[in-house]
């Protein structure tokens, strides 16, 4: 059975983000807080002040290196939540007003500018990276947090509700924050080449639904189990789902039109074959292409050994046999 764990140790290294992108993805941030607080300040003081809770991959510590595109440049998708918050529901005003309100604070915080789009207040940046702005309005009373987004009514969402529920997660599964990252990695590379694949919030909750551990504690026979897992339940008629496990609830897959869960299915089921080939296989390098295969070049085969595992056991101890030291 070939063992690729210590090449997924490497291509983990390669994925997470670094501490050093970490703080500047952090002070820019910050400077975005400090430009919409600052405007309201000056131009809104009579009305509520706005907060601010950090959300997505960033808080959940499940930030990838991006694939760098031909000029060098590589997308990071970040989300800062921006919150009004009151105990009375008409301090709450249109879902336009926020986003006209946030967007004139921050359209040239950037040489590169931002754009109002439905769901949030996108700023971009010159490396490739964006930041989305999403705007809630907080009823205390209720306990209530609603997302202004402009295609849809004002519904109930909870993103710091989904970080503590992945948090707790984490406690209870062994390395499932490093899984995520290969998962979502997986569906980064699937996307550099044009396919359109879940979102890491819907790989987040899939990964840790089919998690499994293994008492070799290795990386690749836990990803083989879990995509597994994965497949063997969604493919099943009427069980393609992806329940959002904090309010309000909904199944991320709601929407998915035939042929887009049909891609999914399909990538999925490829994905899991080679796995399962790839543990199977006796040669460490052999194994190795098949999770390239799924991964891209961010996952090197170069330190996997080209051999038969079980003709060098052979090999090895023979040697031992004819040795007359040991006769």
């Amino acid at each position: 059975m070939a063992n690729n764990h210590e090449q997924f140790k490497a291509f983990h290294d390669a994925i997470k983000a670094t501490s050093t992108r970490r703080k500047t993805l952090k002070k820019n941030r910050d400077a975005l807080r400090d430009k919409i607080k600052k405007y309201f300040k000056d131009n809104h003081s009579e009305y509520i002040q706005p907060s601010f809770y950090w959300q997505g991959s960033y808080a959940m510590y499940t930030l990838l290196n991006p694939i760098k595109d031909e000029n060098g440049l590589g997308a990071y998708d970040l989300d800062d939540g921006v919150y009004f918050e009151s105990d009375d529901i008409n301090d709450r005003k249109s879902i336009n007003w926020y986003h006209n309100k946030v967007f004139e604070a921050v359209k040239d915080h950037t040489d590169n500018g931002a754009e109002d789009i439905d769901p949030c207040v996108r700023v971009q940046y010159a490396d490739g990276h964006h930041i989305d702005l999403a705007i809630y309005f907080l009823h205390t009373t209720e306990d209530k947090t609603m997302l202004a987004h402009r295609a849809e009514p004002w519904h109930e969402s909870n993103p710091d509700e989904m970080i503590d529920w992945f948090s707790n997660e984490c406690d209870d599964k062994t390395k499932l924050r490093e899984i995520v990252r290969f998962m979502k990695a997986w569906c980064e590379y699937k996307r550099s080449e044009g396919t359109k694949m879940p979102s890491g919030c819907i790989m987040s909750m899939l990964t840790s639904k089919y998690y499994q551990w293994n008492d070799e504690n290795r990386y690749d026979i836990a990803m083989r189990d879990i995509l597994k897992n994965m497949y063997d339940d969604l493919s099943v008629e009427g069980h393609f789902h992806c329940w959002r496990p904090v309010a309000p609830y909904e199944d991320l897959f709601g929407n998915y039109t035939k042929s887009r869960k049909e891609t999914f299915l399909k990538e999925l089921k490829s994905f899991k074959e080679d796995a399962e080939k790839a543990i199977a296989s006796k040669n460490p390098h052999d194994a190795c292409i098949r999770w390239q295969k799924h991964f891209g070049n961010r996952f090197s085969c170069s330190t996997a050994k080209d051999v038969d595992e079980d003709a060098s056991h052979q090999s090895f101890s023979g040697t031992i046999r004819g040795n007359s030291q040991y006769a």
